[in-house]
């Protein structure tokens, strides 16, 4: 079980704030909810909760807000507390039969504001899964990062691995393309024109893919930036990465 850094007297347990990160956790039938506290009745109005009859549901003051979430924590008067989902495995791949999915790993990417952004962008551009290292990755489960994620925790499944470099080699057996991001890559982004299954690899900003990672890259690939200025932000450049990928996969 992952470890779990929230407030909550449950290890497996945490909360979940803000509305569109509540709404969505709420509208998610495998999500286990347990309580919902709010601050306005207009704030209650937000949201659903007809598909979760035995939640508990409380009006609380600020202070209890307060007590619970950091300072500056934007949770818009409304929090959901939650059981973290069972860690996926290598099931979630062999349930992939699109033959032209997109996943996408992260290489040590430690900011809980690149996760949930980058979770974010999976969930728009469809992507299947998210693939990390158990190490050296920020929980998922924390009120931070399903708040940036806004609803897409719910969405992606995270797949959490001990050893990428194996976790890769083993994926290549599901039929998976590993595309790996470099600036230092050999071929331009939407030079690659790929019909099968794709997995997009993204490394930590200043020090990008690890050298074992980049071997079991298929391909090292960059992005079409000005050369004068070629640094983008990762959760930017995992935004455009996976709009490229989709826009050249076939369409059903």
């Amino acid at each position: 079980m992952n470890k779990n850094h929230n407030s909550s007297s449950n290890k497996n347990t945490f909360w979940i704030y803000g509305l569109h990160a509540v709404r969505t956790a709420l509208l998610n039938e495998e999500r286990q909810c347990h309580k919902m506290i709010y601050l306005q009745e207009s704030q209650l109005k937000e949201v659903d909760s007809s598909k979760k009859p035995h939640l508990s549901i409380e009006k609380v003051e600020r202070q209890k807000f307060d007590t619970l979430f950091p300072g500056g924590a934007v949770h818009q008067g409304i929090a959901l507390l939650v059981t973290i989902f069972e860690e996926k495995g290598n099931e979630i791949f062999e349930q992939m039969d699109d033959p032209s999915c997109v996943v996408i790993t992260l290489d040590q990417i430690t900011d809980p504001h690149n996760l949930g952004a980058i979770l974010r962008s999976a969930a728009a551009f469809g992507a299947k899964a998210l693939i990390v290292p158990d190490r050296n990755t920020p929980d998922e489960n924390s009120p931070l990062v399903a708040k940036i994620a806004s609803g897409a925790l719910e969405c992606v499944p995270i797949i959490r691995v001990t050893n990428l470099a194996r976790a890769l080699e083993k994926m290549k057996d599901y039929g998976f393309w590993h595309v790996g991001l470099d600036e230092q890559g050999t071929t331009l982004l939407p030079e690659l024109k790929l019909t099968g299954k794709t997995n997009i690899i993204l490394g930590a900003e200043g020090e990008g893919l690890r050298r074992l990672t980049q071997e079991n890259c298929d391909f090292l690939v960059r992005l079409p930036t000005n050369p004068l200025f070629t640094t983008l932000n990762v959760s930017n450049a995992a935004a455009i990465s996976l709009y490229e990928c989709v826009r050249n996969k076939p369409t059903s």
